[in-house]
């Protein structure tokens, strides 16, 4: 059955993975083309959606917006509030049916956030939310992977296997497998090793949209698509959509 809830996956709900999310993933280069974007439309009052384990609403907050971090995941949102600036920061435990309507400048969904709604119904009803939250006019911006490229068939053991050393925890070692892929639907298990050989595993499930289902659902939800970009971190694998809400809409 088809939720406004979006699955939460174990590496982002759980406590101890949570905490290993930021370790594990530090160049967070992907985010510069977020501030450049939301600096250049004048925007002040920022919904970072599914905002994670924070990092970007923080660097937002730090630079003076007033910013809305929302995400389903509790873990997630502990390890974010103990971060530097977050208690300048709006932290929501919800979805975007938590907020209230007409309060946004601009909305952002970061790294694979839009790619989590896997069901039609799911994603358009979520994106005549995020219409509804933002003002007349307001801008929402977010990436999704390009299909046609299809990365995943990298995602082996073989080729994601790292170990980093995470403080706390010691040698911590990460690899992705893919499970399959069906129908636009990606379904992958990342497994992460410690030090004792105990192992945690997180399941996950991606929709790979191609550009134009994504602009006709926009156009759906009440947006004029203004810009797509080529992910300046990621050149020709992942887009940028830059889109407006209609100012009748």
């Amino acid at each position: 059955m088809m939720t406004n809830e979006p699955v939460v996956d174990a590496n982002f709900n759980d406590e101890l993975l949570a905490r290993l999310y930021d370790p594990l993933d530090p160049d967070r280069s992907d985010l510069e083309i977020y501030t450049q974007l939301i600096t250049a439309i004048d925007a002040h009052k920022i919904l970072d959606l599914g905002c994670g384990t924070g990092t970007f609403a923080c660097i937002l907050a730090g630079a003076g917006f007033e910013v809305t971090g929302v995400d389903p995941a509790g873990a997630s949102l502990v390890v974010a509030r103990e971060k530097p600036e977050a208690a300048r920061v709006h932290w929501v435990h919800g979805t975007v049916h938590d907020l209230p309507t007409g309060d946004f400048d601009a909305a952002v969904m970061t790294a694979n956030v839009a790619m989590v709604f896997t069901d039609d119904a799911q994603w358009q009803n979520t994106l005549q939310r995020i219409a509804l939250a933002l003002k007349p006019g307001g801008t929402l911006i977010f990436e999704t992977r390009r299909p046609e490229v299809r990365a995943w068939e990298q995602w082996t053991e073989q080729l994601t296997r790292e170990t980093t050393v995470v403080a706390g925890q010691g040698a911590v070692t990460t690899w992705v497998q893919v499970l399959g892929y069906d129908n636009e639907l990606l379904r992958f298990r990342e497994t992460f090793r410690f030090e004792d050989e105990t192992e945690m595993i997180s399941e996950s499930t991606l929709r790979y949209r191609n550009r134009e289902h994504i602009e006709a659902t926009l156009d759906a939800a009440g947006f004029e698509v203004r810009e797509v970009l080529d992910a300046p971190d990621r050149p020709g694998r992942q887009l940028i959509f830059v889109a407006q809400r209609r100012m009748n809409g």
